[in-house]
């Protein structure tokens, strides 16, 4: 299933210029966008400097757990080839050749979207939708498996429910 999915995504690649550069460009630039993004929410939130501060640790925390800890842990136990190193051919984005498994860019951007969807809920749908353009977009550039992206997911979900049963955050306010 993971190779079909895969190939589906990837098999794209190649045959458009202007696609290939929509997806390199959620792939490689997207993430400076959504942390410059989730840098004016948390300083323009409305409130005092409490809640700021607040938006600030519990996406810290949950970052730091779901890609710094959650992430790497998996990794020093699991190595898993990248689709480029397995199927031998060149991705669309240069990426090293450490293991593949979770997908650290995954974990990151879904953990920063569950933590920003605490506090604000419709902006917390709009990250969690381009996390999820920028893990496709890995996928289609051939540097992550889709499993990958699934195991960057679940290690987000992890660390957000462990942040907010520690921190007891999360109004999630709909504005």
């Amino acid at each position: 299933m993971d190779i079909f999915v895969f190939e589906f995504f990837h098999s794209l690649a190649g045959k458009s210029v202007f696609l290939d550069f929509i997806a390199v460009s959620f792939a490689k630039y997207l993430p400076y966008l959504l942390v410059f993004a989730f840098l004016l929410f948390a300083i323009l939130s409305g409130g005092k400097w409490r809640n700021k501060i607040s938006i600030f640790i519990t996406t810290a925390l949950s970052v730091i757990l779901a890609r710094g800890l959650i992430t790497e842990i998996i990794r020093f136990f699991y190595k898993r080839e990248r689709p480029f190193e397995a199927l031998r051919f060149e991705p669309l984005i240069s990426e090293s050749a450490k293991s593949s498994f979770p997908s650290g860019h995954a974990a990151f951007f879904f953990a920063l979207a569950f933590s920003i969807f605490c506090f604000n809920r419709r902006l917390g749908y709009w990250f969690l939708g381009l996390a999820v353009l920028n893990s496709l977009a890995r996928i289609f550039v051939g540097v992550h498996w889709p499993s990958d992206i699934l195991g960057g997911f679940l290690a987000a979900v992890i660390s957000i429910l462990i942040v907010k049963k520690f921190l007891k955050q999360c109004p999630a306010k709909s504005v």
